[in-house]
């Protein structure tokens, strides 16, 4: 069956609830702050690990998922830096 994930309740204490939160579409892009492509982009790719759900198949990711993926991007970010392949221009591009 499904696996429990730990929650903190409103008093701070830790509580065990069945199922993990899903996320939709517009959460994950909300999140990433990237565009609807991009996020589809990276289901299919399996970069972002998600379900498709019901007859039509709708999309619906894990909130560990989603912060698993984070994480491994800013460890890949990480160690692209530290071999130089990130140069100085780059990173002033995107702000």
């Amino acid at each position: 069956m499904g696996h429990r994930t730990e929650d903190t309740n409103q008093a701070g204490a830790r509580t065990s609830t069945p199922f993990p939160r899903m996320l939709t579409m517009d959460d994950v892009q909300e999140i990433l702050n990237l565009g609807k492509p991009m996020v589809y982009a990276l289901l299919r790719s399996g970069e972002i690990k998600a379900a498709q759900f019901g007859p039509r198949g709708v999309w619906r990711v894990r909130e560990d998922d989603l912060a698993a993926y984070i994480d491994a991007a800013y460890e890949k970010t990480a160690e692209r830096i530290a071999s130089g392949q990130v140069p100085d221009a780059e990173a002033a591009a995107e702000d």
